[in-house]
């Protein structure tokens, strides 16, 4: 039987609040219905908002579970009825987690490419599952076991890429994950003794990095500078000096009056000094100091 009533406040959202807690029930367990929104006068006396609510029918079958699970399973189940799909949610457990098995026999897209799809139904199902809840409750949505099997995977990746790391001495970034699949890769890497892990980037792209323990030391991507940021002091090409060039020789000017010495030197008494000095007026030689 439904049960109806009215309740008044100051605003539409305060008569809601009231009526909630009154009622001891969810947003979502009743339909609300806006009598009056009311109306704040500086003058005279104000009308208050009137809403009036009724609590929805709770079927059998519904009160025997706790109603944050049951509030996911009633949303699933009306998502795939708009979507025209045949796939029923069973409630399995709502103890330390709410876990729904999902059931059909002809809709295989439920899981999507690495789980997207069912991953989104998860998330939705869990904010569903906890509103109202001071604490968030953890909530799993599952189809034939594929969080087991893709748990499974997720640890063989994490091993198979953690030796690749150590082999080659080098960071390996993975493929960007959800947070949940995030955990299972440093968890099943958390007492490895050879490897660290951690998380880099922003939602929804963020993905976890592998360190090897003997991580080496990459010049070319560190521009020649050591783990502590110095540059090697041996001398190398990161210093300025490549130690494989040749030096330049050494020129050396030919000894005055020889064949090799003709235009490399301007020495007194030489030809182009006699050249230029007679043509200027101011050269005298031992010829012409003898004709006087």
């Amino acid at each position: 039987m439904e049960k109806t009533l009215n309740f008044t406040a100051k605003t539409v959202e305060e008569a809601i609040e009231e009526g909630l807690k009154e009622l001891n029930v969810s947003r979502e367990e009743v339909e609300i219905e806006v009598i009056s929104e009311g109306k704040a006068r500086r003058i005279g006396k104000s009308v208050p908002a009137e809403v009036k609510m009724t609590v929805k029918e709770i079927s059998p079958a519904r009160s025997e579970t706790s109603s944050d699970g049951a509030r996911a399973v009633d949303f699933l189940n009306g998502l795939f009825a708009r979507l025209g799909e045949e796939v029923v949610p069973v409630l399995e457990s709502e103890e330390e987690k709410i876990v729904i098995n999902l059931q059909s026999a002809s809709f295989k897209g439920i899981i999507g490419r690495r789980g997207e799809v069912i991953d989104a139904l998860q998330t939705l199902a869990g904010a569903v599952a906890n509103t109202g809840r001071k604490s968030y409750k953890r909530v799993v949505v599952d189809f034939e076991n594929y969080r087991e099997r893709r748990e499974e995977t997720l640890q063989h990746v994490a091993e198979k890429f953690a030796a690749k790391a150590v082999r080659l001495g080098k960071k390996v970034r993975l493929e960007p994950m959800n947070p949940y699949e995030r955990r299972i890769i440093h968890a099943a890497l958390m007492e490895n003794p050879d490897v660290t892990t951690h998380s880099e980037g922003s939602e929804p792209a963020r993905f976890v990095v592998i360190t090897p323990k003997n991580l080496r030391f990459d010049r070319t991507r560190q521009g020649g500078r050591d783990n502590r940021g110095n540059r090697p002091s041996n001398g190398g090409k990161f210093n300025g000096k490549d130690r494989n060039a040749k030096p330049y020789p050494k020129r050396t000017l030919p000894k005055e009056n020889t064949p090799q010495s003709s235009g490399t030197s301007l020495n007194r008494g030489s030809s182009y000094q006699r050249f230029f000095g007679s043509y200027l007026g101011n050269f005298r030689d031992d010829d012409s100091n003898n004709e006087e």
